[in-house]
């Protein structure tokens, strides 16, 4: 198993790389054109295409593969997002570079075909140095260099379960240690309220310089609010490395169809809800996860808040967040008993015991029954 991460840093091309950088761009934006014509979208059918006519351009042939390839990966993109909504046809407006090819790094410089050396900060060194680590690609850009870099891992045995339930000003752990804590993620709600609040008092009619400043405040608060999800991330993952927890949490996927215009609600709340990061504090806890070899799943969220983790039967409010169940007298914070209902649907990917152990040990008092063909484990039987 390969885990793959990047490293990042600041980058001003000079002249020449930035002739190539604008050719590797229309190359991309070549093959673009020729798939949307023939309506080929995987690569070896680009490559046979495409390739005779970018041999039209003075660059190395490594560079014409890699634009193929790069312009793969946008047309799938672009057909997948067809099938929901319209989108605009893709092209590339910004001069980039993109190789995976004659990758080295000698005495702190980056060296890539056509004889392209590139410093390397000491970060960048440092971060890419380990001899266990394997340089997969290179993406320059007008203004970063992102190096990407594997090394093979070996899956963790995992003794225990993380569960993880996200709510917009906080996310709470419960794990099968009994343990659960709170993450306080309300500074984040706040840095973006700010920033909208900012960019409302800009008055200036100039399309341009209006875009300029957008962009700005926009990097500032990405990177303020980047930073505290950092560090959740970095907390939760190092306590599931500690205890050999695999770690569960929910797919939200089509959850901003909910805060849509015409929903019925005011522009402010869809703002707050659609601002909510709970994908980047995910793609963070996942990719570090996988990068210690940590198991990450992911279960429905359907139900997780009113369902009772002791007994399965519907909760009902007390007072405030807090809930009580009537059947087995359980009193909860309703995001705890979220996080802990995620963190039994975890259970059953855990090779340690049955599904029918994990889904239902702890719920006798409702009237299960399970498909074995479908949730059994390898000695399922009919």
């Amino acid at each position: 198993m390969r885990a793959i991460k990047s490293a990042k840093q600041v980058f001003h091309p000079d002249e020449s790389l930035l002739s190539l950088m604008e050719t590797f761009r229309r190359m991309v934006n070549e093959c673009i054109r020729i798939g949307l014509d023939c309506n080929k979208t995987s690569m070896k059918a680009l490559s046979k295409l495409c390739y005779p006519r970018l041999k039209g351009f003075a660059v190395d042939s490594r560079y014409r593969l890699c634009a193929i390839s790069r312009a793969a990966g946008i047309l799938k993109n672009y057909r997948k997002l067809l099938k929901r909504h319209h989108v605009e046809i893709p092209y590339c407006t910004r001069p980039m570079l993109t190789t995976c090819y004659g990758i080295r790094v000698d005495d702190g410089l980056l060296s890539l075909p056509s004889k392209v050396k590139i410093p390397l900060n000491s970060h960048t060194i440092n971060v890419i140095s380990e001899s266990w680590l394997e340089l997969r690609s290179v993406t320059l850009t007008a203004t970063s260099l992102s190096i990407a870099y594997t090394k093979l891992i070996k899956p963790m045995q995992s003794t225990g379960m993380i569960g993880l339930d996200s709510n917009l000003d906080n996310i709470t752990l419960a794990d099968t240690k009994g343990d659960s804590i709170r993450y306080d993620l309300s500074k984040v709600t706040h840095i973006k309220a700010m920033a909208r609040q900012t960019k409302r008092k800009f008055r200036r009619n100039d399309r341009r310089i209006r875009r300029s400043i957008y962009l700005k405040y926009g990097n500032l608060e990405k990177d303020r609010a980047g930073w505290i999800l950092h560090n959740v991330s970095s907390s939760i993952v190092k306590r599931a490395n500690e205890f050999k927890m695999a770690i569960t949490m929910e797919n939200l996927r089509g959850i901003r169809k909910l805060y849509r215009k015409g929903n019925g609600q005011g522009k402010d709340y869809r703002f707050k809800m659609n601002s909510w990061s709970y994908r980047e504090l995910q793609r963070q806890i996942d990719y570090k996860a996988r990068w210690e070899g940590i198991p990450v799943y992911y279960v429905n969220p359907r139900g997780t808040s009113v369902r009772c983790s002791r007994c399965d039967d519907r909760m009902f409010v007390k007072e405030g967040r807090t809930l009580g169940c009537s059947s087995c007298g359980l009193t909860i914070d309703r995001d705890v008993n979220a996080a802990r209902n995620i963190m039994e649907g975890g259970l059953r990917f855990s090779p340690d015991g049955s599904p029918s152990e994990a889904m239902v040990a702890e719920r006798e008092p409702r009237d299960v029954t399970l498909i074995r063909t479908v949730d059994g484990g390898n000695n399922a039987h009919q």
